[in-house]
């Protein structure tokens, strides 16, 4: 199944989003590249600063999506900024890359851990970076409860499955930060990695009907299940109060506002 992507919905959390995006740059602000891409670039406004940082640099901006590529298309430079529809798997420059960038995409491709290894020995330049993040929540408790509400003997007949391929039971995309630097060591390259919990706050009432949460994996991790109760609104209402009932009674909220913790991997790996 192709995963829908809604630019309006992935853009609510616009600031605390790209707070891991900038936080993965600022550790290649040394390098002085010509030629950059973003893998997996969203509605491209984060792939412009790229191009703001890097001024004498082609930045490119890649993404599956058709409504995350025509989001970005306005902030197109020519010859400086471009956007392309294009997966991430299906990806081949036409020359080596000196800056590879990926945020908060790479779980979403199955084959990223073998495509790391196609990307350094063939796309990257000889003395290029190679910079991703990816979120480390498969066991988080917001995740722990999606899977449980798709898996009830209410929703398991239509998302059941979907649940189980999405669950540490099944089959998991994201390697530990260990691994990819095992990964990328041997392939040669100098490896910094590390691992970043934010915790968000995030404002609204759920009892007056604001679920913050709901609303943050509306953007991301719910993709998948509301694509696949797609063209049943009476079910997706109901999928959705149930998976907000379940993450309230996970993140309480505060006065303040519901605190999320999240993890995430970041991975900085230079060719020699």
């Amino acid at each position: 199944m192709t995963t829908s992507w809604d630019p309006e919905q992935y853009l609510k959390f616009e600031r605390e989003r790209a707070r891991a995006f900038h936080d993965l740059v600022a550790q290649v602000a040394d390098v002085s590249p010509q030629t950059v891409t973003d893998l997996g670039c969203g509605p491209g406004q984060l792939t412009a600063t790229l191009a703001d940082r890097w001024p004498h640099a082609y930045v490119l901006g890649v993404d599956s999506s058709a409504e995350m590529v025509a989001e970005a298309g306005p902030l197109a430079r020519p010859g400086r900024l471009e956007f392309v529809q294009c997966a991430i798997e299906e990806w081949r420059p036409p020359e080596p890359v000196d800056l590879i960038l990926s945020n908060a995409a790479l779980q979403w491709v199955p084959t990223h851990v073998d495509l790391l290894a196609q990307w350094v020995t063939g796309a990257l330049a000889p003395a290029g970076a190679l910079a991703f993040q990816v979120p480390a929540s498969g066991g988080s408790a917001a995740t722990v409860a999606i899977r449980t509400v798709a898996a009830s003997p209410e929703w398991a007949p239509r998302l059941g499955a979907l649940a189980m391929r999405r669950s540490p039971r099944g089959a998991s995309s994201v390697r530990t930060a260990d691994e990819y630097v095992d990964l990328l060591a041997r392939l040669g390259c100098a490896v910094d990695a590390w691992e970043t919990t934010y915790l968000h706050v995030l404002h609204g009432d759920p009892e007056g009907g604001e679920h913050p949460l709901l609303e943050w994996f509306a953007g991301t991790g719910l993709r998948p299940y509301l694509d696949a109760l797609a063209g049943d609104p009476a079910a997706e209402a109901a999928f959705r109060k149930d998976v907000a009932e379940a993450l309230v009674e996970a993140y309480p909220p505060a006065p303040y506002g519901t605190v999320m913790p999240f993890r995430r991997i970041f991975v900085v790996a230079r060719r020699s």
